[in-house]
Formats: structure tokens, sequence, C-alpha cells
């Protein structure tokens, strides 16, 4: 019996010591779900949510973003991010949009009116796919033509359908389908090369014009920005749009859109904001994803953090912050000397690796912070490497960079469109992590971006009017947009 009881008191002894000592958590705990949870199920985790927060009247009543969404739909539980997202969005832009832009955000084509189309041709990343998704947008409305999208391999399982009674969805049986992946500025319908080869005059006849607006594009195809060759464009019945680049900038300074855009946008930094917010709902596939992270991570947080990583260092070294981004911590104390009820800040880490967030989870694991706040880092996956064609990939990606939008606080690497989506929804500015420098962390290491606008990454270095190569900040200062 004595060796009994000493035997049961060892044990004890080394199971407590086994908690205490155990490898922290590592809080990317929600892997992919072999089953989503039920829409219903859904439904009712939100409206809990919402019964715990003090505002929410204020929230469910402004669920069609100050008039800015169309309240056509019969069934809002076919998309319920269209309707539910603006109880998430606690903090960020207080702009509302202009009434002109509501009004044409709104706008019906009637039997009688002779449409014309721009289609988008689903091309790139996802984060590229979204921003230029925005950008055909406008240029539709600025326009006056309807936008189509090819659906792709996995649109329709991001996207909900932004407009009632009609499918902004190309039909599987549209005659040019099978030819979206041969367009290149080789095609005999590509814009530039029939200006290059002086093949577009007013009695040019064609069904179609493809536009070649990607990283790669030449003068010729740049000449898409000059008001001068617009002129043509205008009668094209259909439009075929490849871009890999938020060209909206390059749009706001054409002299032939100045006034229309000026209604539609008093302020400028607001474009992809708006406009994003009008056209990208996730799915409910997506958004049962959002709203389960959502919970898990971010939902009792006094401030929430959000860090997107886009280059990652296979040896990374000390995390670095400054402007109060993240505290400090007390390296001469222990974890378990904090005392009271400390405020907490949730940490939301994406990246498709797991090397940041477990050094900068590690730190606040072992060592206390300065301030007396409690810190918890998360990050809901890290697939490793970009799978573009992957459906179950893209609708992780598409949650995280809602889940991001949702932060008070947002640092991104810079050319990340992943955080440019983020922090554009959320009506963020936008902190930039510089990558650092023969391990060198850059002074300051994330300065404040000059805009909360997505970053034009190939804008065309051409001026129309003198008809050569020019630095296009020359043309209109920054501060005048």
């Amino acid at each position: 019996m004595g060796f009994f009881v000493a035997s049961f008191v060892l044990c004890s002894v080394i199971f407590s010591v086994s908690i205490v000592l155990r490898d922290p958590p590592s809080d990317a705990a929600l892997h992919e779900p072999s089953s989503l949870t039920p829409l219903l199920q859904i439904a009712q985790t939100l409206q809990d949510f919402v019964n715990e927060t003090s505002d929410s009247v204020e929230l469910q009543q402004d669920k069609l973003l100050g008039g800015l969404l169309a309240d056509g739909f019969d069934d809002e539980e076919t998309c319920l991010s269209r309707y539910q997202s603006a109880m998430y969005y606690h903090k960020g832009l207080s702009e509302k949009p202009s009434s002109y832009l509501i009004s044409r955000s709104g706008a019906q084509f009637t039997e009688s009116s002779e449409c014309k189309y721009v289609l988008w041709i689903s091309f790139s990343g996802l984060g590229n796919r979204i921003l230029t998704l925005a950008s055909a947008f406008l240029y539709a409305l600025l326009t006056n033509r309807v936008l189509v999208v090819d659906p792709g391999t996995d649109m329709v399982d991001l996207f909900c359908e932004p407009f009632p009674d009609s499918s902004w969805f190309l039909p599987s049986d549209f005659p040019l389908n099978v030819q979206f992946n041969n367009f290149s500025q080789n095609s005999d319908q590509c814009y530039g090369k029939m200006l290059k080869n002086k093949a577009v005059t007013d009695s040019t006849v064609a069904s179609f014009v493809y536009l070649h607006i990607a990283r790669d594009y030449d003068d010729h195809d740049k000449l898409f920005f000059c008001d001068e060759e617009q002129r043509f464009l205008r009668n094209m019945p259909w439009l075929m749009m490849k871009t890999d680049n938020y060209f909206v900038p390059s749009v706001l300074l054409m002299p032939s859109f100045e006034q229309e855009l000026n209604d539609l946008f008093p302020n400028k930094e607001t474009v992809f904001h708006f406009l994003g917010r009008y056209l990208l709902h996730p799915t409910n596939n997506v958004w049962g994803l959002v709203v389960r992270y959502y919970q898990a991570y971010l939902a009792k947080a006094d401030e929430r953090v959000g860090i997107q990583i886009r280059v990652f260092d296979t040896k990374p070294g000390p995390f670095q912050h400054k402007k109060n981004i993240l505290p400090d911590v007390n390296h001469q104390e222990d974890a378990t000397n904090s005392s009271g009820i400390p405020k907490s800040k949730a940490v939301l880490m994406t990246s498709l690796n797991s090397g940041y967030f477990e050094k900068v989870r590690d730190i606040y694991w072992e060592f206390p912070t300065v301030t007396g706040e409690a810190v918890g880092v998360y990050q809901p996956s890290h697939e490793g490497y970009q799978q573009t064609q992957k459906q179950m990939h893209n609708q992780k990606a598409w949650a995280e960079m809602y889940l991001l939008s949702l932060t008070d606080v947002l640092a991104t690497s810079s050319w990340s469109t992943f955080g440019y989506v983020a922090h554009g929804l959320g009506g963020l500015k936008l902190r930039i992590l510089y990558k650092p420098e023969n391990r060198t962390v850059p002074d300051p290491p994330c300065p404040c971006a000059m805009s909360m606008e997505p970053c034009f990454h190939a804008p065309p270095f051409f001026n129309c009017k003198a008809k050569r190569g020019t630095y296009t900040g020359e043309l209109v200062p920054c501060e005048a947009l």
C-alpha cells in the first residue's frame, strides 16, 4: 500500500510539472474543417455575439452600409456576409458613401438600353483578382458598361452575387470562353497591337477588343489610359480585360473622367473601400470561416492587431516593433507574476509559413508585458506555399484577408495585395513592414502608408499629351488627389 501511495504521488507531481513546463500552445488550432458550420448555426452565433454588443442596434440598422448596398435580394440567408458584416466593423472609416455613388451603384439598365460590357477575365492570385475586380467595376461605372465576370475555377465559391435579379458571372456557353487563356499581347484583337499596327481607324469594325493591362504591358497597351484612345473604345460593345494591377490611380488622372470621379468619390482615398464593400461579399462557406475564426481569436479582445507577412525568412530574426503597436516584454520577470485582470490584445498573424508567428507567440508566452496587457498571438493557417487553383486554399485566404480588415491596427509587408485588400476594406491606415537588410531592421521598421488606397504596382510611365515617357507624379501632385 505504501508503494502504491508513493507511486500515485510521484505520478501526480510529474503530471503537474508537465502541465506547467509544456510547450506553448499552437494558437493556430483551427485546422481545415471536415465540414463547415451549418448556415443556421453561423447565423445564431452571430446573433449571440450581436446581443452582447452595446452598439448592436446601430450596427443592425446600418447593415446596408449607409445605403451603398442594394436591398433587392429576396433571401438574405443566401449571402449572410452581405448584411452581417457591419456587425464586425467596429472601427475603421467613419465616412459615408456619396449620394451619387449610391445612385450610380443601384442604377438598372432597361430592356431598351443598348448595353455595352466589360468582361473581367479571372487571372493571377486572389489578392490581385480582388483589386482588379474593383478596378474593372470603376471603369464600367465611368463608361456606362455592365461588368461581367469570368468565373474561372473558383470565383463562384468565393464571392456572392453583388447585383439583385441578375448574375455577374459569364454563362458557361459564352462563345469566347475557350479563348480566354490564349488572349495575349500578340492576339490580333489586343488593343495595344492594333494601335501598334495602326489598325485603329474610325471605320474599324470589331465585335470585341482585348485589353492587356498586366504588369508586362508595353507602351501601346498603356495608351488605354489616354483620353484620345478611349474615344475608339467607347463604341466597342465588348471589352475583354485581363489585368493583375490595381489601375485606379491612372484612371484618376484621366481628364474625361475627372468630374464624374469627383462626384462619385469626393475623397479619393475611399475608392477601393467603397467599391470593395459594395462588390466583394464572401460566400457562406467563406463567411463561416470568418465567423469561426473571429469568435475564437478576436471577439473578446480589447484591441485587435493584424500583421500580414508576405516575405518569409527561413531564419526569422527578432521581431521588432515601434509606435506602440505591440507592448514590450519584461525579460527579468516570469509571466506568472502578472496579477489582476489585464487588458487583452489579440494579434492576428497571417503568412504562408508559421516561423514569425511561433517566434512572436513564444515571446509573449514566456514573459509578461511591461504594460500589464495580456497578448494572445494567433495564426489561422500556414499553407506553406501559394496554391492559386486550390478551392479551400483560396477560401482560407479570403477569410484571412477579411479577418485582417476587422482589426484596429494593421501592418503588412510591402507589395502585399493580401494586405492591401485588408486595409482597404477595413478603412484602415496601413503600417508597412520593411524587409530587414543584412539582418538589420530599418528605422523606423513600420512607417505609416501615405494612403489607405492599394498600390498600383506597375503604373504607366507615359504622358498622353506629350506622347512620351514621363514620371506620373509630375503630372498631378499627390496632394491634389
